[in-house]
Protein backbone atom coordinates (compact mmCIF):
# COMPACT_ATOMS: atom_id res chain seq x y z
CA UNK A 1 0.00 0.00 0.00
CA UNK A 2 1.10 3.57 -0.62
CA UNK A 3 1.18 5.99 2.31
CA UNK A 4 -1.91 7.71 0.87
CA UNK A 5 -3.74 4.39 0.73
CA UNK A 6 -2.71 3.64 4.31
CA UNK A 7 -3.96 7.06 5.41
CA UNK A 8 -7.42 6.60 3.88
CA UNK A 9 -7.62 2.98 5.08
CA UNK A 10 -7.04 3.93 8.74
CA UNK A 11 -3.61 2.27 8.91
CA UNK A 12 -0.46 3.74 10.46
CA UNK A 13 1.10 6.06 7.87
CA UNK A 14 3.80 8.70 7.41
CA UNK A 15 2.09 12.12 7.08
CA UNK A 16 5.24 13.73 5.66
CA UNK A 17 5.64 11.44 2.66
CA UNK A 18 4.35 11.25 -0.93
CA UNK A 19 3.94 15.01 -1.33
CA UNK A 20 1.44 15.21 1.55
CA UNK A 21 2.97 18.43 2.99
CA UNK A 22 2.54 20.10 -0.40
CA UNK A 23 -1.06 18.88 -0.62
CA UNK A 24 -1.82 20.33 2.79
CA UNK A 25 -0.12 23.60 1.88
CA UNK A 26 -2.22 23.77 -1.31
CA UNK A 27 -5.40 23.35 0.73
CA UNK A 28 -4.32 25.91 3.31
CA UNK A 29 -3.59 28.47 0.58
CA UNK A 30 -7.00 27.87 -1.01
CA UNK A 31 -8.66 28.29 2.40
CA UNK A 32 -6.78 31.56 2.87
CA UNK A 33 -7.90 32.75 -0.56
CA UNK A 34 -11.51 31.82 0.20
CA UNK A 35 -11.44 33.52 3.60
CA UNK A 36 -10.13 36.76 2.10
CA UNK A 37 -12.96 37.04 -0.44
CA UNK A 38 -16.05 39.11 0.31
CA UNK A 39 -19.39 37.34 0.59
CA UNK A 40 -20.60 39.32 -2.41
CA UNK A 41 -17.87 37.74 -4.58
CA UNK A 42 -20.01 34.67 -5.07
CA UNK A 43 -18.51 33.34 -8.30
CA UNK A 44 -14.94 33.66 -7.07
CA UNK A 45 -15.79 32.00 -3.76
CA UNK A 46 -17.54 29.11 -5.49
CA UNK A 47 -14.59 28.62 -7.85
CA UNK A 48 -12.13 28.43 -4.98
CA UNK A 49 -14.39 26.10 -3.03
CA UNK A 50 -14.72 23.70 -5.96
CA UNK A 51 -10.97 23.67 -6.42
CA UNK A 52 -10.53 22.93 -2.72
CA UNK A 53 -13.36 20.35 -2.49
CA UNK A 54 -13.91 18.63 -5.85
CA UNK A 55 -16.78 16.51 -4.43
CA UNK A 56 -19.03 19.48 -3.73
CA UNK A 57 -22.78 19.37 -4.24
CA UNK A 58 -24.92 22.16 -5.63
CA UNK A 59 -25.90 25.16 -3.49
CA UNK A 60 -23.38 24.43 -0.72
CA UNK A 61 -22.58 27.54 1.33
CA UNK A 62 -19.67 27.78 3.74
CA UNK A 63 -19.77 31.10 5.57
CA UNK A 64 -16.03 31.25 6.27
CA UNK A 65 -13.48 31.37 7.60
CA UNK A 66 -12.89 27.71 6.74
CA UNK A 67 -9.89 25.47 7.44
CA UNK A 68 -9.28 22.19 5.59
CA UNK A 69 -6.13 20.06 5.61
CA UNK A 70 -6.73 18.41 2.22
CA UNK A 71 -10.22 19.21 0.90
CA UNK A 72 -9.82 16.40 -1.62
CA UNK A 73 -10.73 13.88 1.10
CA UNK A 74 -14.07 15.57 1.83
CA UNK A 75 -17.46 15.27 0.15
CA UNK A 76 -20.30 17.71 0.91
CA UNK A 77 -23.83 17.06 -0.37
CA UNK A 78 -26.17 19.57 -1.95
CA UNK A 79 -27.72 22.44 0.04
CA UNK A 80 -25.48 21.93 3.06
CA UNK A 81 -24.29 24.90 5.11
CA UNK A 82 -21.55 25.66 7.62
CA UNK A 83 -21.26 28.78 9.74
CA UNK A 84 -18.09 30.62 10.87
CA UNK A 85 -14.83 28.81 11.70
CA UNK A 86 -15.55 25.41 10.16
CA UNK A 87 -12.44 23.24 10.68
CA UNK A 88 -11.97 19.91 8.89
CA UNK A 89 -8.80 17.88 9.43
CA UNK A 90 -9.63 15.52 6.59
CA UNK A 91 -6.64 13.20 6.64
CA UNK A 92 -9.33 10.51 6.69
CA UNK A 93 -12.45 10.61 4.53
CA UNK A 94 -15.19 13.06 5.55
CA UNK A 95 -18.61 12.49 4.02
CA UNK A 96 -21.24 15.15 4.75
CA UNK A 97 -24.73 14.48 3.41
CA UNK A 98 -27.37 16.71 1.86
CA UNK A 99 -29.11 19.53 3.74
CA UNK A 100 -26.72 19.35 6.69
CA UNK A 101 -26.62 22.51 8.83
CA UNK A 102 -23.40 23.10 10.75
CA UNK A 103 -23.14 25.76 13.45
CA UNK A 104 -20.20 28.09 14.18
CA UNK A 105 -16.92 26.73 15.52
CA UNK A 106 -17.51 23.09 14.53
CA UNK A 107 -14.45 20.83 14.14
CA UNK A 108 -14.22 17.48 12.35
CA UNK A 109 -10.99 15.75 13.35
CA UNK A 110 -10.13 12.52 11.53
CA UNK A 111 -6.49 12.35 12.64
CA UNK A 112 -5.82 9.86 15.46
CA UNK A 113 -2.48 10.13 17.26
CA UNK A 114 -0.92 7.38 19.42
CA UNK A 115 -1.65 7.45 23.15
CA UNK A 116 1.94 6.70 24.16
CA UNK A 117 4.42 9.53 23.76
CA UNK A 118 7.09 7.05 22.63
CA UNK A 119 4.94 6.40 19.54
CA UNK A 120 3.64 9.96 19.15
CA UNK A 121 6.82 12.05 19.21
CA UNK A 122 8.64 12.95 15.96
CA UNK A 123 11.54 10.74 14.84
CA UNK A 124 14.05 10.60 12.01
CA UNK A 125 13.08 8.24 9.22
CA UNK A 126 16.30 6.84 7.80
CA UNK A 127 14.55 5.60 4.64
CA UNK A 128 13.25 9.03 3.67
CA UNK A 129 15.88 11.15 5.41
CA UNK A 130 13.22 13.31 7.01
CA UNK A 131 11.74 13.92 10.43
CA UNK A 132 8.23 12.50 10.68
CA UNK A 133 5.77 10.89 13.09
CA UNK A 134 3.20 8.12 13.10
CA UNK A 135 -0.54 8.57 12.98
CA UNK A 136 -3.71 7.01 11.60
CA UNK A 137 -7.17 8.25 10.68
CA UNK A 138 -10.82 7.47 11.23
CA UNK A 139 -13.43 8.38 8.63
CA UNK A 140 -16.37 10.64 9.58
CA UNK A 141 -19.84 10.30 8.05
CA UNK A 142 -22.71 12.74 8.66
CA UNK A 143 -26.05 11.65 7.21
CA UNK A 144 -28.55 13.80 5.33
CA UNK A 145 -30.70 16.39 7.14
CA UNK A 146 -28.55 16.66 10.27
CA UNK A 147 -28.07 19.76 12.39
CA UNK A 148 -24.69 20.04 14.12
CA UNK A 149 -24.80 22.69 16.87
CA UNK A 150 -22.18 25.33 17.53
CA UNK A 151 -18.74 24.36 18.87
CA UNK A 152 -19.30 20.63 18.36
CA UNK A 153 -16.20 18.45 17.96
CA UNK A 154 -16.57 15.27 15.89
CA UNK A 155 -13.74 12.77 16.35
CA UNK A 156 -12.40 10.30 13.84
CA UNK A 157 -14.24 7.04 13.22
CA UNK A 158 -17.72 8.43 13.94
CA UNK A 159 -20.93 8.06 11.93
CA UNK A 160 -23.87 10.38 12.68
CA UNK A 161 -27.13 8.98 11.34
CA UNK A 162 -29.60 10.78 9.10
CA UNK A 163 -31.85 13.42 10.67
CA UNK A 164 -29.87 13.85 13.91
CA UNK A 165 -29.45 16.99 15.97
CA UNK A 166 -26.18 17.29 17.93
CA UNK A 167 -26.37 19.77 20.81
CA UNK A 168 -24.00 22.72 21.02
CA UNK A 169 -20.63 22.06 22.64
CA UNK A 170 -20.84 18.28 22.33
CA UNK A 171 -17.85 16.02 21.74
CA UNK A 172 -18.89 13.13 19.49
CA UNK A 173 -16.66 10.12 20.13
CA UNK A 174 -18.97 7.28 19.05
CA UNK A 175 -21.65 6.58 16.46
CA UNK A 176 -25.03 8.28 16.80
CA UNK A 177 -28.10 6.46 15.41
CA UNK A 178 -30.46 8.13 12.96
CA UNK A 179 -33.29 10.40 14.06
CA UNK A 180 -32.17 11.38 17.56
CA UNK A 181 -31.13 14.40 19.58
CA UNK A 182 -27.74 13.74 21.18
CA UNK A 183 -25.59 16.01 23.33
CA UNK A 184 -22.90 16.12 25.98
CA UNK A 185 -19.25 15.38 26.64
CA UNK A 186 -19.06 12.66 25.56
CA UNK A 187 -22.10 12.95 23.30
CA UNK A 188 -24.94 10.55 24.17
CA UNK A 189 -28.49 10.10 22.90
CA UNK A 190 -31.02 12.18 24.84
CA UNK A 191 -34.25 11.47 22.94
CA UNK A 192 -35.73 10.32 19.66
CA UNK A 193 -36.96 13.03 17.32
CA UNK A 194 -40.54 12.43 16.19
CA UNK A 195 -43.74 13.95 14.88
CA UNK A 196 -44.42 15.56 18.26
CA UNK A 197 -41.36 17.76 17.68
CA UNK A 198 -42.71 19.24 14.42
CA UNK A 199 -43.31 22.98 14.52
CA UNK A 200 -46.86 22.45 13.34
CA UNK A 201 -47.51 20.89 16.75
CA UNK A 202 -46.16 23.96 18.58
CA UNK A 203 -48.69 26.68 17.66
CA UNK A 204 -47.58 28.79 20.63
CA UNK A 205 -44.32 29.50 18.79
CA UNK A 206 -46.08 31.35 15.96
CA UNK A 207 -46.93 35.01 16.35
CA UNK A 208 -48.98 34.84 13.17
CA UNK A 209 -50.94 31.60 12.76
CA UNK A 210 -50.92 32.12 8.97
CA UNK A 211 -47.21 31.18 9.02
CA UNK A 212 -48.12 27.65 10.12
CA UNK A 213 -49.18 26.88 6.54
CA UNK A 214 -45.51 26.49 5.57
CA UNK A 215 -45.11 23.47 7.85
CA UNK A 216 -48.11 21.38 6.82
Amino acid sequence: MTEHEKMLAGKIYDPFSENMPAERERAHLLCKRYNELFESETEKRNAVLRELIPELGEDVYLQGPIYFDFGTNTRIGRMSYANFNFTVLDEGRVDIGECVFIGPGVSILTAIHPLCWQDRNPFFNQETGAVTNMERTGAVVIGDNCWIGGSVTICGGVTIGEGCVIGAGSVVTRDVPAGVFAAGVPCVVKKEIGEKDRLINRPELFADKKDMRFFK
